[in-house]
């Protein structure tokens, strides 16, 4: 199966989980026919805007840095994070991000339920 970019889902949250600004996502494909995915998707966070601290319990999330730089709070220890860096939490570890610097901070996101 082939999924054109012009034919995925696109959504604006605005202060997703309780973070500052919008968050644009793109729907790599709809999960609710897929077995132990929850999300998969590209996220852009414009400068200054973030995805509030929340945790995940029965299921693990991914964040694969594509581009710009940022900060996470993962579960309490603030890390800077840039293109190339991966995020995993999961069983009951919480996080956040922020973007930080001058041009979009780019995710792809996949959360696995377990």
């Amino acid at each position: 199966m082939v999924i054109k970019r012009s034919e995925m889902k696109t959504e604006i949250k605005e202060k997703m989980r309780d973070g500052e600004g919008s968050v644009t996502l793109v729907h790599f494909t709809g999960c609710e026919n897929e077995k132990n995915i929850r999300l998969l998707a590209e996220l852009s966070l414009p400068p200054g805007a973030s995805i509030g601290k929340h945790r995940h319990d029965a299921e693990t999330e991914y964040f694969m840095v594509v581009s710009g730089s940022g900060v996470t709070d993962d579960n309490g220890v603030e890390t800077p994070v840039s293109a190339g860096d991966s995020i995993i939490t999961g069983g009951g570890a919480y996080h956040s991000v922020k973007n930080t610097g001058d041009v979009p901070l780019v995710l792809h996101a996949a959360i696995v339920t377990h």
